[in-house]
């Protein structure tokens, strides 16, 4: 499967860090990757990444750690960072002031809901999704509509209007959350996409909340499109944090931004949000942003070749799964249905591969007899762990 050439896919001084840790180094993490099945699992589920930390990340905590630099975090040094990193990468920069940091994307998500969206309105999302959309939706007191993704797991325009239309049903508010990059087809949404999005968002007066935690991982051969880049996009609103693309989940952070129409409303955010982000998280994502980019693109390159050999371990060991590779995320969502292991494969590959996986169902509608695998591991973990998956066939 040929991916067309990317400017920055090409030699980097960092080594792949996805080559960089044994099994056993990794099995003293205790991080609930590590911690929630037995030794002798291999686990490729939740997302956490197979790698070290970048340099300048250690180097910005060490120093910190060193002064005893842990208090309460101040400042716009995160903003600063996010924006020149989103300048580099995608010729965009978020408006100035109109950034609030708040403790993780998922809650920056509640937290932006809760200003354009009351008790009982609606939360349009695409599934098979990243599947804490809906649980945080539901406990923040709002109803779920799906628009399911199409046959080749991109946004389908006939879907959305009719789920903002329901949505909006009787005049009430309602939000669309947009996973972008999506996760956990690692669909890499087109400009033309967003912009068709922004439209509809338009018609129905419907405020678009992108997560955009994935979009510092998209693979070779496409472009991560910002989504308050795109024409018609004034009064949505995006997540963006440096957690996933330099594997800093413990480390708390992340930033709500607005565009220029949305200001207003991220100035209503009330100020106790920006106390649940850690001092260190700041520094850890600023330092990633600011001077992880060689690290970033080692990275990317071995995802690349992840998804690759996964195809060809794929055809090789389990040639009835279906896979499409993923254009961003470090994330494989695999079509196990003509395999006859009913509706949660993931059960039957963890009970008789010790293989762990997600399970397709807790993704919402089209998640039935598929599963999502994590590729941000060694060459050598993948090839075992398809080879155990085909064992237990």
């Amino acid at each position: 499967m040929a991916f067309p050439h990317s400017p920055r896919s090409g030699p980097t001084a960092v080594p792949n860090p996805l080559r960089r840790l044994t099994l056993d180094d990794l099995r003293r993490r205790t991080s609930i990757k590590w911690r929630a099945h037995p030794e002798d699992v291999l686990p490729l589920w939740v997302a956490e990444m197979d790698v070290p930390l970048a340099e300048p990340v250690v180097r910005a905590l060490t120093e910190a750690v060193a002064l005893g630099d842990t208090g309460y975090p101040v400042g716009e040094e995160y903003a600063d960072a996010l924006g020149d990193f989103t300048a580099r990468r995608w010729g965009w920069r978020p408006g100035a002031g109109h950034t609030a940091i708040v403790p993780d994307v998922m809650l920056g998500v509640v937290e932006v809901l809760k200003l354009v969206t009351g008790p009982g309105d609606a939360v349009v999302v695409n599934p098979p999704v990243y599947p804490p959309f809906y649980p945080f939706v539901e406990h923040l007191g709002r109803r779920i509509v799906e628009a399911p993704l199409g046959e080749d797991h991109r946004l389908d325009p006939d879907a959305l209007d009719s789920a903002f239309a329901r949505a909006t049903a009787g005049g009430r508010p309602a939000a669309y959350l947009l996973c972008s990059p999506h996760n956990p087809t690692g669909t890499v949404h087109t400009r033309a996409e967003l912009e068709r999005v922004a439209e509809l968002a338009e018609a129905y007066g419907i405020r678009v909340v992108a997560d955009e935690i994935h979009a510092p991982l998209v693979l070779p051969g496409a472009e991560h499109v910002p989504y308050l880049s795109v024409r018609g996009s004034a009064n949505g609103f995006s997540l963006m944090s440096a957690s996933k693309a330099w594997n800093l989940a413990g480390l708390k952070a992340a930033l709500a931004v607005a565009g220029p129409e949305a200001a207003g409303d991220l100035a209503r955010m009330p100020e106790e949000v920006s106390h649940g982000p850690s001092h260190l998280g700041v520094i850890a994502h600023s330092a990633a942003l600011r001077h992880g980019g060689e690290w970033l693109d080692a990275l990317l390159a071995g995802l690349d070749e992840n998804r690759r050999l996964l195809a060809g371990l794929l055809a090789r060991h389990l040639p009835g799964v279906r896979y499409r590779a993923p254009q961003g995320t470090y994330l494989a969502w695999l079509d196990c249905r003509a395999l006859g292991l009913g509706d949660d494969p993931a059960a039957v590959f963890l009970e008789r591969g010790r293989v762990a996986l997600n399970p397709g169902p807790d993704f919402g509608t089209g998640g039935a007899g598929h599963v999502r695998l994590n590729l941000a591991t060694s060459p050598e973990v993948l090839t075992e762990a398809v080879r155990r998956m085909a064992a237990a066939l």
